[in-house]
């Protein structure tokens, strides 16, 4: 099943290419790059040749979809093991 906004919660999102566009923690915002992994509370965003480790409840990332659409995503929503979180949403 491919990715859509509808079902996004319910995929992996290693891949990805995000850009957190709001953060409680200032040096945060903008920072873009490619999910590299994700843990319950954190997403690591590869960008360049670094890697940052994003907590999921201070961000609203921006997700690139592979057909090619943007959707917002209030990281508050991802907070879980990607497994747990496709039983959840699922």
């Amino acid at each position: 099943m491919p990715i859509t906004e509808n079902n996004l919660l319910q995929h992996e999102l290693i891949g990805l290419r995000a850009k957190i566009v709001q953060s409680t923690n200032p040096s945060l915002a903008n920072k873009e790059g490619v999910i590299v992994d994700e843990t319950r509370n954190t997403l690591v965003l590869k960008e360049n040749e670094s890697l940052k480790i994003i907590p999921k409840q201070d961000v609203r990332l921006r997700l690139n979809l592979p057909e090619g659409k943007k959707v917002k995503v209030d990281g508050r929503k991802l907070i879980a093991r990607a497994e747990n979180r496709i039983k959840k949403y699922g």
